[in-house]
């Protein structure tokens, strides 16, 4: 058993956030808090100096990139620290994305303390902790995989939870209208509704995206 501590990275756009992180992690033995970011573009800065172990991610940060691209930018590189990613989001739009990216862990803000310091000792490891709502949809995606949304079909969705007309979703997603229409047919069938309002309202009821 080694005595070498392990150093962490805060990487949260609230400043009483990150406050209350370092204190729940500096009173466990072996952790310590190197390093703060207020934004995801400090955070992958920050991340390849060399001298961090994990990195504690939150999902939003306002303008700028999201978490889950810094996390794919983060384990992308050399001698990569592991991506813990702490957020108050379980939905699929939310935790796909990080997943794919690449992030070891994802867990809730409001997970208790010695959970948070347990998941930041695993993900150090290399091994994955998962918050338990967010493990239950991975296990009914692999389960159920023809019911499954794909990430696409997600962002599709989440537009149209927003207002945004066909036209307006191909443009932001760079679809064509017709593709935009194709997503949400498939998007019906495995919803089992047969309308635009009835998949947002069936697919927040599932947490697959957030209003």
């Amino acid at each position: 058993m080694t005595d070498t501590p392990i150093r962490l990275l805060l990487a949260d756009d609230h400043p009483v956030v990150r406050a209350g992180l370092r204190a729940v992690l500096e009173t466990e033995p072996g952790l310590v808090v190197v390093a703060e970011a207020a934004t995801a573009e400090d955070a992958v800065a920050r991340a390849g100096g060399g001298d961090i172990d994990v990195v504690l991610m939150d999902l939003q940060f306002g303008a700028g990139m999201g978490g889950a691209e810094a996390t794919a930018r983060i384990t992308a590189l050399p001698r990569a620290p592991r991506v813990l990613v702490v957020t108050t989001y379980d939905s699929d739009a939310d935790t796909l994305p990080a997943i794919e990216a690449g992030a070891t862990g994802y867990l809730l803000k409001d997970a208790p303390p010695e959970d948070l310091a347990a998941a930041v000792r695993t993900a150090a490891a290399g091994r994955t902790t998962l918050a338990p709502t967010v493990a239950d949809r991975l296990m009914n995606r692999l389960r159920t995989p023809g019911t499954a949304l794909t990430r696409r079909e997600i962002e599709v969705l989440a537009l149209v939870a927003e207002g945004l007309s066909n036209q307006a979703i191909g443009a932001r997603l760079h679809l064509t209208e017709g593709t935009v229409k194709s997503h949400l047919a498939r998007i019906y069938v495995k919803l089992g509704v047969e309308s635009r309002t009835a998949a947002v309202a069936t697919a927040t009821d599932l947490g697959l995206i957030r209003r």
